[in-house]
């Protein structure tokens, strides 16, 4: 707000988001210049609380971040023994060869890690470099220069009653100006989007692509557990109302990663991920691995699946877009960390050298190309047909074509060239007329949850008093036009149990608990109106996960 007078601290880098791409560029710009002034805000409370990811890491990023990572402690211990791949049915499974799988699907040399731990460990080693790193600082807005560029970013405004007037308590938050502003905010960030939009990054980019993945940690008996194991399947319980998969993986200390990921692109409105990823625990392999353990955690986010072809243009003027704020996934391996990682390495050369050459401001494009070019697009690139032929042919086809096509990549090149996506995922919901509501089964308290009981285990906490941070365009729509066309399927596929629909006939009213929300993004993404906006709440606000 123009009338609001704020204090203003000014950086040589400033960057928004601890996450690994935020932390390794905090890192690699004081390995360049101990004296480069950078500052690292967290919205999370701490670093880490906000970090959920699968995850087998691929360590290519930090092996040239740190290559002492290891002599150094980082929380990176676990490495791949055993790679398995099945395709489930209701009841059976069939396992797919290793000897089959494109060699860049192999896990060899990869570790099993808590994202959440490794970006802890990484905070301590910029701190010890000098970085400034400030947790429980959402940043809410951007700042522009005389020129259109940006320049900063506001940060640690709190205190805000409900409708948005200031409260006895308000504190305005400072403005942080930065010779470059890096975006390293995760999937769907709040201001990368402004970003993305104001300077039109993706006009010569496809549309973006996302997943819905969802995560527990369980304890499982000590007879059951195979550290270093990782197991995907396709299938079951999916079908062919939804892309997806699944992830296991055996870290230390008799504990699992179950996860569990729906691709956003699905047709019915009726479908309920967070119940298929229920239902999904109860497949005898599933169910046999877990009866006995306990569930200790759970959390979720939203995935960016567009690939190479729908990254948006990652230089603007005053900074550039890190991670998964471009979304630099590489979808058959599950992975994004490493390339977070190594744009985050890129963005720190390039800013090290304009500053170093008095620049200040400008558009680095020299970033954007590397990006394209360098490992980041090599990874990505190798891969971009699988999500389109996913999308397009469902999962068997697209394994065969799927497959055939990433094995002629690994000889650089492709027979079919490099394929589109079509709509975006929230054009492709389709209204409800059109399909059949699922009867989802009734989680049994042992094995699967319901949503309110599982969110409790992502210690998420929103001070209730400020305004709602997810903020309708047009409060009507979501009863007037998405419960009658398309039965709300917000109801559904928020992860959460943020949105939901009291009342009847007339009295109807969208309600929304934004008190629950994990700040996945899902309802940025899905609703088939685009008429939801996800916003920063203040910061500290939200998940705290553990070890995620």
């Amino acid at each position: 707000m123009a009338d609001i007078e704020r204090e203003a601290m000014e950086y040589d880098v400033v960057i928004v988001g601890a996450g690994p791409a935020g932390l390794s560029a905090a890192i690699r710009l004081k390995q360049l210049d101990a004296d480069i002034n950078v500052v690292v805000l967290e919205k999370g409370s701490e670093v880490g609380a906000h970090i959920l990811s699968g995850a087998v890491l691929d360590t290519a990023g930090i092996d040239r971040l740190i290559p002492d990572w290891k002599a150094k402690g980082a929380p990176i211990n676990v490495p791949v023994k055993e790679d398995n791949f099945y395709m489930l049915g209701e009841a059976g499974k069939i396992r797919v060869p290793n000897i089959a799988m494109p060699p860049l699907m192999n896990n060899h040399g990869n570790y099993i890690v808590s994202m959440g731990n490794v970006c802890r460990w990484m905070a301590e080693q910029a701190e010890e470099l000098g970085v400034e790193i400030f947790p429980g600082m959402a940043c809410s807005e951007l700042v522009f220069g005389e020129n259109g560029e940006v320049k900063g970013v506001v940060a640690g405004e709190f205190g805000k009653e409900a409708d948005g007037s200031h409260g006895p308590n308000y504190e305005p938050g400072m403005e942080l100006h930065g010779k470059y502003v890096f975006l390293s905010e995760g999937v769907r960030g709040s201001l990368s989007k402004q970003v993305i939009a104001k300077y039109d990054l993706a006009a010569e980019s496809d549309v973006q692509k996302y997943g819905l993945g969802m995560k527990e940690i369980w304890e499982i008996d000590p007879a059951k557990h195979k550290e270093g194991t990782v197991t995907h399947t396709m299938g079951w319980p999916l079908g062919k109302e939804a892309g997806g998969g699944s992830f296991i993986y055996h870290l230390e200390n008799n504990q699992v990663y179950v996860g569990f990921v729906v691709h956003l692109n699905y047709k019915n409105p009726h479908l309920f991920p967070y119940m298929e990823f229920q239902r999904f625990k109860h497949h005898p392999m599933i169910a046999d691995l877990l009866q006995g353990g306990k569930r200790v955690a759970y959390g979720a986010r939203a995935i960016t699946e567009g690939g190479y072809q729908s990254m948006p243009k990652t230089a603007f003027p005053g900074g550039m877009l890190l991670g998964c704020s471009a979304g630099m996934v590489n979808v058959p391996r599950i992975k994004g960390n490493h390339n977070a990682m190594l744009s985050g390495i890129h963005a720190a050369e390039a800013a090290f050298a304009a500053i170093g050459a008095g620049q200040s401001g400008d558009t680095l494009d020299n970033y954007d190309t590397e990006v394209r070019t360098g490992p980041i697009g090599q990874d990505l690139k190798k891969v971009r047909n699988v999500k389109p032929l996913w999308s397009k042919y469902g999962l068997l086809t697209s394994l065969a074509v799927g497959g055939m096509d990433m094995w002629t990549n690994t000889f650089g090149f492709s027979l079919l060239g490099t394929l589109k996506h079509g709509k975006s995922d929230a054009d492709a919901t389709e209204k409800s007329v059109r399909h059949q509501p699922i009867n989802y089964p009734k989680p049994d308290g042992k094995l699967s949850f319901d949503r309110l009981t599982n969110v409790a285990f992502s210690f998420t906490n929103h001070e209730e008093s400020q305004p709602a941070h997810l903020v309708l365009t047009d409060p009507s729509i979501p009863v007037d036009t998405n419960l009658r066309d398309y039965a709300g399927p917000s109801a559904r596929y928020c992860p959460a149990g943020v949105y939901e629909f009291v009342g009847e006939g007339v009295d109807t009213k969208f309600q929304i608990n934004f008190q629950n929300c994990v700040h996945c993004k899902t309802c940025d993404i899905k609703d088939p109106s685009q008429n939801i906006t996800w916003t920063t709440p203040q910061g500290g606000d939200g998940p705290n996960y553990p070890n995620m």
